[in-house]
């Protein structure tokens, strides 16, 4: 018998092809990948190590690339409406925050920033008659501060009211108490203080307020305050620069009133004062302006350096031998020191009592002038009657 050798497994030619077929596929199938992953990396779209790796997640082969797009449109969006809610600074760069816009530091930010203008032209009675009763309640505007300011007042009889004798201040300047006692040698203790003083004003704007402005500036209860007399002397006609309250809990109210009394008036500020309001407000921010200013005044007056209200060639002499009747009162000044008056207005008025004293008389040497006249009608034209010695 011969032997019976197993016959290898045949195959058709078919089966034969398909190892070839799959090895081409697989080659091809290769080939397209590499390809497509050379071509993303120089797409820039990934590294061609990641490409590769993406390829082989779960057949996601651009889930690994586009991670990092869906990480960034996730993000919340913002909405224009925040950018405009938060948004609280000012032009001027100051911070203010909802229902601030009373601010001693946002209304300083609107005043103009000047030199000041020529003392040229100024006088005291280019703001009218000293404590003029410009309200009409028959008192003048010195008794009404008073009876304003000071506590446990008393007045005179027969005078409505009207004539402060006696009372106690709680002075915003010292931050101490003093006890007012009309008389002449007692009522300068406690003194009426323009808050901005007339002649500074008069430097920065005042100029250009009709005389009925300048009057009313004078005698508005916005720009008053009772103050400690011999500090009222130290300062003036000082402003924030040059002189501020020794009581300095109350610099920053003071400040802030003179800047409402300036942005009223349609006053600037000079750049030195501007600096020393704005250092003294950096205490407290949000130190407001005070209220009951009224409206603002808007000037209606051509008066300037150039152009005083009085007649520029108009003299001291002049005016004393006219009587001062160019205008209303001229001939009205203020004490040159605590007892004397200017020479061309030598005759000292005493506020609380309403009576002036000529030199020579028996009370001249010993009266300390409130204001001063240059002639007898200029004091009676005020309201003052002569002494009788």
């Amino acid at each position: 018998m011969f032997p019976v050798h197993p016959q290898p497994p045949t195959s058709s030619p078919a089966t034969a092809r398909r190892p070839r077929r799959a090895a081409r596929a697989l080659t091809t199938g290769t080939t397209a990948l590499v390809l497509t992953t050379a071509l993303a990396a120089l797409a820039g779209c990934a590294p061609a190590t990641e490409g590769h790796a993406a390829a082989t997640r779960s057949g996601h082969a651009s889930a690994g690339a586009s991670k990092p797009r869906a990480t960034t449109t996730d993000r919340p969006q913002a909405s224009p409406a925040p950018r405009k809610t938060p948004s609280t600074r000012s032009s001027g760069g100051t911070t203010s925050t909802a229902g601030s816009a009373g601010t001693a530091v946002t209304v300083l930010a609107t005043l103009p920033v000047k030199g000041r203008a020529p003392m040229t032209g100024y006088e005291r009675d280019q703001f009218g008659p000293a404590w003029a009763d410009v309200d009409h309640n028959g008192c003048d505007t010195r008794n009404d501060i008073l009876a304003r300011d000071l506590t446990h007042v008393t007045t005179k009889a027969g005078t409505h009211g009207c004539t402060v004798l006696t009372g106690t201040l709680a002075d915003p300047y010292s931050g101490r108490a003093i006890a007012f006692q009309r008389g002449a040698t007692t009522s300068t203790a406690v003194q009426i203080d323009h808050v901005v003083a007339l002649a500074d004003a008069w430097q920065t704007g005042a100029q250009k307020l009709s005389a009925d402005q300048r009057e009313a500036y004078a005698n508005d209860p916005y720009v008053l305050l009772a103050a400690d007399g011999p500090l009222n002397g130290q300062k003036g006609a000082g402003d924030a620069a040059t002189w501020l309250p020794p009581n300095k809990a109350f610099r920053c109210q003071y400040v802030a009133r003179q800047i409402g009394i300036k942005h009223k008036y349609h006053l600037w500020v000079t750049a030195a004062e501007h600096d020393a309001m704005e250092y003294v407000l950096a205490t407290c921010p949000t130190q407001p302006v005070p209220t009951g200013g009224g409206a603002v005044v808007k000037p209606t007056g051509a008066a300037s350096a150039s152009t005083p209200h009085a007649t520029a060639t108009s003299t001291p002499a002049a005016k004393a031998a006219t009587g001062g009747t160019a205008g209303k009162h001229p001939s009205v000044a203020q004490p040159v020191s605590h007892w004397d008056c200017p020479s061309w207005a030598p005759i000292k008025g005493n506020a609380s009592s309403h009576i002036y004293h000529v030199p020579g008389g028996a009370y001249y040497d010993r009266t300390a002038p409130e204001v001063c006249f240059a002639s007898a009608s200029a004091a009676v034209a005020d309201g003052y009657r002569a002494s009788k010695r």
